[in-house]
């Protein structure tokens, strides 16, 4: 009789394999792509700042058109890290 696979018996030959695994680049394709990234990043805050805004003045990220670009470039650059990883050697 063969036993039933349960993850409460502790009888667990097949590891759970992680569900997404991030894409290996090149080092200079994986530069490119943060490159890219965070002027993407940078881009989109200053239009956040332009478009949104804040109105009061009062906001302290959205008030200033820098602060809303260092933010929305600091976004853009850990973005990429959950679908690219840079290549081992």
């Amino acid at each position: 009789m063969e036993k039933e696979f349960s993850p409460e018996s502790g009888n667990n030959h097949n590891p759970k394999k992680p569900w997404y695994k991030p894409a290996r680049l090149p080092r200079s394709k994986y530069l490119w792509v943060i490159g890219i990234f965070s002027f993407l990043g940078v881009a989109g805050g200053y239009a956040y700042y332009a478009l949104i805004g804040c109105n009061s003045g009062g906001c302290a990220i959205t008030s200033n058109p820098y602060m809303s670009m260092i933010w929305g470039g600091a976004i853009g650059y850990l973005l990429p890290d959950f679908f690219v990883k840079s290549e081992e050697k």
